[in-house]
């Protein structure tokens, strides 16, 4: 049992956000250990050693202070932060559009800069982010294909699913199927190794997309590569490692894609662009500025160095040293070949969504933001100084994990976002929302709190750390404004009180997976359509769940089996699958929405049944409604097993069928099966 804290300690550690305690459910609070709360405020500055003096200090530091580094203002309401300054307070106000104003009232929306002066002559400076009070709602309602794009192969990728085939799917899935949208994973950078890492979830860098998702026959100029020969040579081994997962049944092998693509993307870069090509790559480096630079920088050092920064010669451990200055001039032209590589992948990227676009769908690519970034990668090491050294984001103890959790990312310092007007963040978003209709946020209660593990110690020694919730929600909708883009949170699990309300308040949607619909606060039994929220993207199952198809029938509690996964003996385990399925079939059919079954018409049940849960889905007032794709041709096999590592192929399956054949994107384009559940959703 940990130590409980002295009250000095505890009320500094809340002064910065730093939580004492935690409540794994509503009847339970747990103290946070002194260890976990004094290295939280370690990481963020602060030397809780003496915690009377240190509390002293920021409570004369609170009390003369007269405004935060960052305050927040929603356009057409009154500024919050001006109750707080002292009578006759003098501001100025500079706008991002270069205008100077008096008075906070009525400022364009954006990232502005405040100056308060007060009648005794204190001055302060802040952030201004005004923004519009909540986000648009969603054009009507729509449903789409939620997909890994690595497990969508066409008779024209690389072993892998490729920008390519997302512009082929947005574009069959709007006009032919009427889609609305299709979600993606995460895009974002992968940190290079051997093997690489192929979780889309713990990337190098969420700043800039990974250029093994490029079509390189799409880009203009590999027309013209003058060695007909090596590419012809490139060409036929793209055809088997295309053939070794389609044909022979093995997995999506992400480094020997990227090997293959790299060796054509050097071959590319020898082709001089033409002088409008040139001048879009001119201004896409204008753009990016030096965050591009940053990460193009990294990705050459790793060239030489390896992927983890911190184990780089102490010199070029620091973007900003001499050491890494003259090391960037000798590797430069390294470094213009990944910005290159980071341009082609945002045209690619554009060029998908424009697809969409045409293709009739009001929202169109729905990107994926992971919670964090490698700590050895590129974005670890250009912005380390926005990252709270030696600790890592995971979860606390809970019902479903008595361990607790270490992702292994490093977390976001609070303080130094408000310090920046949440820059980082900013240019994260902007960048992203350049090419996506609409965007997934994994785990969206990131924005309110974080559970900051200290290095070394297991994850039940650490603590929740408090962000700016309603400043990280004004950045959001700004920048999802500007865009005219979607927001969507991954709120599943557990969630504290009233964040869910605040996320709805914004226009963020939330996101309700069927399984785990019940009725919390009653009976338990599944949650009927007319209760569920409006305000979500409801689906039936996510990447880390079952396919529907292996729900239904169990098998996903034989797979965990045979891994070894099971706290329970097997029979406990299938009873208790058996139940939970049974419960949704019995509500399923006494609604009318189970068709088809028993022999009737010429029809399996299991097909009849996979249909009948989106029927369901329909049937709710959900704004957006999802089909994971791999459930269109009855796949089993879930795309990640959470728990394993090397004991399941994650994140390195195709989509394939009830018997396991990969299944390509013709092949889809053309199933019955996918088109009778489609019709499901059309016809609701």
């Amino acid at each position: 049992m940990a130590a409980p804290l002295g009250e000095d300690l505890r009320r500094l550690a809340e002064s910065y956000g730093v939580a004492t305690s935690y409540s794994p459910s509503p009847d339970r609070t747990v103290a946070a250990s002194a260890t976990a709360v004094t290295l939280a405020l370690a990481a963020l500055g602060v030397d809780a050693s003496a915690p009377e003096a240190a509390l002293a200090a920021r409570e004369r530091e609170l009390r003369e202070r007269l405004l935060p580094p960052t305050v927040v203002c929603w356009s057409g309401s009154p500024p919050a932060f001006a109750g707080s300054l002292p009578e006759g307070t003098r501001l100025r106000i500079t706008t991002e559009q270069g205008e100077t104003r008096a008075a906070a009232d009525q400022l364009p929306p954006g990232v502005h800069r405040l100056t308060a002066t007060a009648p005794d002559g204190r001055t302060a400076e802040a952030h201004l982010i005004v923004a519009p009070p909540r986000l648009p709602t969603p054009p009507g309602r729509s449903y789409g294909l939620l997909v890994q794009l690595y497990s969508l192969l066409s008779q024209r990728s690389w072993g892998m699913g490729d920008l390519g085939d997302l512009a082929e799917l947005a574009s069959w899935a709007g006009r032919a199927l009427g889609a609305g949208f299709v979600q993606v994973n995460p895009l974002h950078a992968a940190v290079p190794g051997a093997p690489t890492d192929p979780s889309p979830y713990r990337p190098s860098s969420r700043r800039f997309p990974d250029p093994v998702h490029l079509r390189v026959e799409d880009i203009p100029e590999y027309a013209h590569v003058a060695d007909r020969e090596r590419v012809r040579a490139v060409l036929e081994r793209a055809d088997g490692l295309r053939a070794s997962v389609l044909e022979k049944g093995g997995l999506i092998d992400r480094d020997a894609v990227w090997e293959l693509k790299r060796e054509a993307l050097e071959l590319v870069r020898e082709v001089p662009l033409g002088p409008g090509r040139r001048a879009a790559y001119v201004d896409y480096l204008a753009e990016e500025g030096e965050a591009l630079e940053d990460h193009a920088t990294w990705c050459a050092l790793a060239e030489v160095h390896g992927s983890d920064w911190y184990r780089w010669p102490a010199g070029l451990r620091d973007p900003r040293s001499p050491e890494t200055a003259r090391a960037r001039g000798e590797l430069m032209d390294r470094v213009d070949f990944w910005t290159r590589l980071a341009w082609l992948t945002d045209t690619q990227l554009t060029a998908a969504q424009r697809a969409a676009r045409e293709a009739g769908m009001p929202v169109g690519v729905v990107h994926d933001l992971a919670v964090g970034v490698h700590p050895g990668g590129a974005d670890a090491w250009a912005q380390q100084a926005y990252f709270a050294a030696g600790m890592s984001v995971g979860a606390p103890p809970d019902a479903f994990n008595a361990r607790g959790q270490d992702w292994g990312l490093p977390p976001w310092r609070p303080d130094r976002l408000a310090e920046s007007g949440y820059a980082p963040y900013r240019q994260l978003l902007k960048a992203l929302f350049r090419y996506a209709g609409a965007l997934r946020i994994d785990h969206v209660m990131g924005l309110f709190r974080l559970w900051w593990v200290p290095q070394g110690h297991p994850p039940t020694e650490g603590t929740y750390v408090r962000y700016d919730a309603e400043a990280m929600l004004a950045v959001l909708v700004l920048e999802a404004s500007r865009a005219g883009a979607v927001v969507i949170g991954e709120d599943l699990g557990t969630v504290e009180p009233g964040v869910r309300e605040t996320l709805r308040e914004r226009g963020v949607l939330g996101t309700s997976v069927l399984w785990f619909e019940r009725d919390w606060e009653g009976d338990g039994r599944p949650l009927p359509p007319d209760r569920w929220r409006a305000d979500c993207l409801a689906t039936a199952t996510t990447h880390d769940l079952p396919p529907t198809a292996a729900r239904l029938t169990g098998e996903h509690v034989e797979l965990r089996d045979s891994l070894g996964l099971l706290t329970r003996p097997l029979e406990e385990e299938r009873a208790e699958a058996s139940a939970d399925t049974g419960e949704w079939l019995e509500l399923l059919a006494r609604l009318g929405l189970l068709q088809g079954t028993g022999g009737g018409i010429n029809m399996p049940s299991e097909e009849a049944e996979i249909q009948a849960v989106h029927r369901f889905l329909q049937h709710t007032p959900a704004r957006m409604t999802g089909i994971w794709l791999p459930d269109t041709v009855g796949d089993r096999r879930p795309q990640n097993l959470p728990g394993t590592w090397d004991q399941y192929p994650n994140w390195r399956l195709p989509i394939a069928d009830a018997e396991g054949r990969p299944v390509t994107l013709e092949e889809l384009a053309a199933s019955p099966r996918l088109h009778a559940l489609v019709e499901v959703l059309r016809a609701g």
